[in-house]
């Protein structure tokens, strides 16, 4: 019994960390933790906080993103500093007419949004010389920066 509880305690203090992260945003309790018994609870509909993918630019660098979106790629939203779901439409368009993405034009910057995004870095300025791998790691935040620097003197 008290195995039980305490994989309970625990799944319950891993799993609501996990949602203010908003990692677990659309899983179920079954889902975050297989086999220990919690009452199952299915989240549907649309999550409140839409999720925001900077990989490590800056709020400033990322608002040089979006004017540069704004002005080339028919982003239409705030100037926020947030890259959310509607700048990386934005970007998906301009990576799919560039640089070889094939994937829907759905806004989440996935495996393939970052292959393409790594195609497009590996072009001098930018500098990234990693494996095209679908993998946002250091190597590929470094040359984004390096790009949304670019993107913010240009516009």
């Amino acid at each position: 019994m008290r195995s039980t509880t305490l994989k309970r305690t625990a799944v319950a203090v891993v799993a609501a960390a996990g949602i203010a992260a908003g990692s677990l945003a659309g899983a179920t309790a079954g889902a975050a933790a297989p086999g220990t018994g919690a009452p199952q609870t299915v989240v549907t509909g649309e999550a409140g906080v839409l999720a925001v993918h900077n990989f490590g630019l800056s709020s400033s660098q990322a608002k040089g993103v979006q004017r540069w979106l704004a002005a080339r790629w028919s982003y239409n939203d705030s100037i926020d500093g947030q890259l959310g779901s509607n700048s990386w439409k934005a970007f998906q368009r301009h990576l799919k007419a560039d640089w070889g993405y094939g994937g829907a034009i759905d806004g989440i910057p996935g495996s393939n949004t970052v292959k393409a995004l790594q195609r497009k870095l590996s072009q001098s300025p930018y500098g990234y010389n990693g494996a095209i791998d679908g993998i946002a790691g250091s190597g590929t935040q470094a040359a984004f920066k390096k790009f949304a620097d670019w993107a913010a003197g240009a516009y």
